[in-house]
């Protein structure tokens, strides 16, 4: 297979819907593009919105966007834990729900900087292998924490089982881990914005390179070094 072209150059903004996997999207559009293409973070099928995508030679900047902080909006279901840590998963501990005061304080608990299991279904490497792939086996593995930076965790609603929480996170923190944290399970998830990105703008628009560069902060555009930032502007520019 020739490689792929690396050009049309840019950013694309997607809002996935629940269902496909976020590898769907990226097939997408390359299929329309016949360009390189690639993500700069997954979401799971069952949960929806902001998927950054990288088109041609922007695909070599993904470092400048895979690390940037991200906002959420879930529902979680508080009478059970899953073996995923969302609805997808097997029924795991049954118990009451927390009273509204007991929510609050499980969730003020969970602010700042936390240690939290990385969930079984992750595409982290245990012992060369993916998490995932051990669990689908019903291999029993002890996941190693994970230090995840909340930024803020707000509840939004809460009918008495289920909880709405709002959450600014920094890369890498998984919600799911948050949902077990707080004696439950991810019931909806979505995805609105990651760094300056909002899932608001989401288009097919291509974004231009320099443009989603300026728009991110210094330390994250210096994850690339300049003469690679150079070389994808100048093929942007002679698109």
């Amino acid at each position: 297979m020739p490689p792929r072209a690396l050009r049309p150059v840019g950013v694309v903004l997607a809002d996935k819907p629940a269902g496909p996997s976020s590898f769907a999207l990226v097939a997408d559009l390359r299929r329309r593009t016949k360009a390189r293409t690639g993500h700069a973070g997954t979401l799971d099928p069952f949960a929806t919105g902001l998927l950054v995508l990288l088109s041609g030679a922007a695909t070599r900047l993904a470092p400048c966007f895979v690390g940037l902080d991200k906002r959420y909006v879930t529902d979680v279901e508080l009478t059970a834990t899953t073996s995923t840590g969302d609805l997808t998963g097997e029924l795991g501990d049954e118990h009451d729900a927390p009273t509204p005061a007991g929510l609050e304080a499980a969730v003020d608990r969970l602010r700042g900087e936390v240690e939290l299991p990385i969930p079984a279904v992750s595409a982290v490497k245990i012992d060369g292998e993916r998490a995932y792939r051990l669990a689908r086996r019903g291999v029993a593995v002890a996941m190693p924490l994970r230090r995840s930076a909340i930024h803020s965790l707000e509840v939004v609603s809460y009918t008495g089982t289920v909880a709405r929480l709002a959450l600014h996170v920094g890369s890498g923190t998984y919600v799911r881990a948050l949902a077990e944290a707080l004696g439950g399970h991810c019931v909806a998830l979505r995805r609105t914005a990651v760094g300056p990105f909002s899932v608001d703008e989401a288009s097919d628009r291509l974004i231009p390179v320099s443009e989603a560069l300026g728009r991110l902060p210094r330390e994250a555009v210096e994850r690339v070094a300049p003469g690679i930032r150079a070389a994808v502007l100048e093929l942007a520019g002679a698109a």
